[in-house]
């Protein structure tokens, strides 16, 4: 019969991986402008279809409550709306791809 012998730790936990291919969410930064964040977990979609432009582009003027990209959780679509009028600096969120609560989406410039 074999044994293997299992390592000793030094008694320091390391930070277990990160999951392959899960977006981490991204911390805000200070900035003059504003950013939109997912209100919930799911997949993040830029337009209403692939055939259909995006809701938004980087330079795009959006005001108040205007649509900016989907979230599908649990089989239904959820807008993610603007939360403050601004251009688009940047579009954090990658199409089709998973989004956690909280991550940021957009940053708008005031």
């Amino acid at each position: 019969m074999r044994v293997s012998r299992i390592p000793v730790s030094s008694g320091v936990a390391s930070p277990p991986p990160a999951p392959v291919g899960v977006a981490t969410p991204a911390a805000p930064q200070a900035s003059s402008g504003a950013v939109v964040t997912a209100p919930l977990t799911g997949i993040f979609y830029r337009s209403a279809s692939p055939q259909s432009p995006a809701f938004v582009q980087v330079g795009s003027v959006v005001a108040a409550g205007d649509v900016i990209g989907l979230i599908e959780a649990m089989k239904l679509f959820n807008e993610i709306k603007a939360t403050s009028a601004g251009r688009v600096r940047a579009i954090l969120a990658e199409n089709g791809q998973l989004v956690r609560a909280h991550q940021v989406l957009v940053e708008l410039d005031r």
